[in-house]
């Protein structure tokens, strides 16, 4: 069920008295902003890429440990050549300023998704920044690239069966952790927190496996209108909801 709430004058150390360890994002509603305005898709895409900036940055400063976040799913290819163009061009843009400012920002970065799709160059500078935000030890971001929950459940059992096929495991040797190691997101906890801005009001194939026990938040507010106090705002209403895991407190 969806979960809307109205601005309060709580502070940001109220509202963050319980912050989740791991929030996940699906950045939605950008051609929608885009179009309310009379311009171009690749226009939202643009500010929707500022919004992220703004979101990621604010994570680490109020201390969140994992930012995962919906960049470009493998259905996003049944969209225009430029549409898609633009995007590649602007998650080519962020890559670079972020290793540009990295010794500042003290971002690490990890990627989700099927990276061979993308051109050599955009997967060069994911790698670099892979490589060289391990260091650090604030928030991390994971960018969900050419990513598919179904693909990535799908990837992790062909694994497993090629391994049963050269006798390296069993069936039997097969159980959740198991299965969470083969997957994109092998070592990231489960996301507690799941935020879909736009309105919409579905996974839309995002974190299948991740996401059994999260709890979803669904704002009417558009991506690149999504700021600092919007998440605050997800996050008090996640303050508010007892999970149990199907288990009864």
């Amino acid at each position: 069920m969806a979960f809307f709430i109205k601005k309060t004058d709580k502070t940001e150390s109220e509202i963050i008295s319980k912050l989740p360890t791991h929030i996940a994002i699906i950045m939605d509603g950008n051609g929608r902003w885009a179009k309310k305005r009379g311009l171009p898709r690749t226009a939202g895409h643009k500010v929707g890429a500022e919004a992220f900036r703004s979101i990621a940055n604010y994570a680490k400063s109020i201390g969140l440990k994992y930012l995962t976040v919906y960049a470009f799913s493998t259905e996003n290819w049944k969209r225009s050549e430029e549409e898609v163009d633009a995007i590649m061009g602007l998650l080519e843009r962020f890559l670079r300023e972020a290793i540009r400012d990295m010794d500042k920002n003290q971002v690490r970065f990890c990627f989700f998704g099927d990276l061979t799709r993308l051109s050599p160059a955009l997967q060069a500078e994911a790698a670099e920044a892979v490589e060289r935000s391990k260091q650090y030890e604030g928030v991390q971001v994971n960018l969900c690239l050419n990513y598919g929950g179904r693909a990535e459940i799908l990837r992790a059992a062909r694994i497993f069966a090629a391994r049963c096929a050269t006798g390296e495991a069993k069936p039997a040797d097969l159980n959740e952790a198991a299965f969470s190691e083969l997957l994109w997101s092998a070592g990231v906890p489960d996301p507690d927190l799941v935020i879909r801005p736009s309105g919409e009001e579905r996974i839309s194939n995002f974190l299948l496996w991740q996401s059994a026990y999260s709890e979803y938040y669904f704002t009417d507010t558009l991506w690149p209108d999504f700021g600092p106090r919007d998440l605050d705002l997800a996050i008090e209403a996640y303050n508010k909801r007892s999970r149990r895991f199907g288990g009864v407190k």
